[in-house]
């Protein structure tokens, strides 16, 4: 298992110091954000060649939405889907992470016909069938991430998410937990974890309130083992908050999460 950090996370004023702070903390990668990334490219593109860390994944950055009650908003959203793997691929990264949706759904109850979430889920099927045939191309995930139930209402545990994944039978999609999430929505975290061996590409990292591990209740050592047990040995990205000096807390946590994985 390899650790990495989401790059807002960081202190430094350029990219590349970011990524040798990130070094220095013992963290092997970086999770870039994909708003403006087009923009960055260069920049990041640069800072990797001076510099051991690698880009991990992208996350999200994409306008619109796939589950849009508009057309407009849903063509937005695959067109820079798209574009952001495209961009992973040149960037190296594992996955480009995608939720299906933030909030109440948008799309109207057609009952007795079809029921909102049904309707959803078909579309969503439809439309990473697309995704999932430029993702293969070009050889970069897309990466579904499950939230919990005040940040979403349709795809809330790992199981929900290899749902997804079988119907639409894309190599290219792909499922990517959130410890904080799955506290919430998962009756069994070794289980889903257990259950999504072939699926999880990447994975979150964030205790029980939101904060870096070992802030919180969760067990960590406990959550890694049914990671261990299923030969995972991807990343694991944090994506939380850091309650003090990130200077003092990153390494800090780097070295807990290292005895947590022994």
């Amino acid at each position: 298992m390899k650790l990495a950090i989401q790059e807002n996370l960081i202190p430094g004023k350029s990219f590349l110091e970011k990524m040798h702070r990130a070094e220095e903390y013992g963290f092997q990668a970086i999770e870039v954000w994909g708003t403006n990334l087009t923009n960055r490219v260069d920049e990041i593109t640069k800072s990797i060649s001076k510099s051991r860390i690698k880009i991990s994944t992208i996350c999200a950055g994409y306008r619109g939405s796939l589950l849009s009650a508009e057309k407009r908003e849903r063509d937005i959203a695959v067109k820079d889907i798209k574009d952001l793997l495209s961009i992973g691929s040149d960037l190296g990264v594992v996955g480009l992470i995608v939720v299906p949706i933030f909030g109440p759904p948008q799309l109207p109850d057609l009952s007795p016909w079809k029921k909102t979430e049904d309707i959803e889920k078909a579309l969503l099927v439809k439309l990473l069938r697309e995704i999932g045939e430029k993702a293969e191309k070009v050889d970069c995930l897309c990466l579904l991430e499950p939230l919990n139930r005040y940040e979403t209402h349709l795809v809330k545990t790992v199981g929900q998410a290899i749902e997804i994944v079988k119907k639409v039978n894309s190599a290219g999609i792909r499922v990517m937990p959130d410890f904080f999430h799955m506290s919430i929505e998962e009756a069994k975290i070794d289980e889903a974890i257990k259950k999504g061996k072939d699926f999880i590409h990447h994975i979150h990292l964030a205790d029980s309130n939101r904060l870096l591990p070992g802030y919180g209740h969760t067990d960590f050592k406990a959550r890694f083992t049914p990671l261990k047990k299923i030969g995972y040995d991807k990343y694991m990205a944090l994506e939380c908050k850091v309650p003090g000096l990130a200077e003092k807390e990153l390494p800090e946590c780097v070295n807990y999460l290292k005895k947590c994985i022994e």
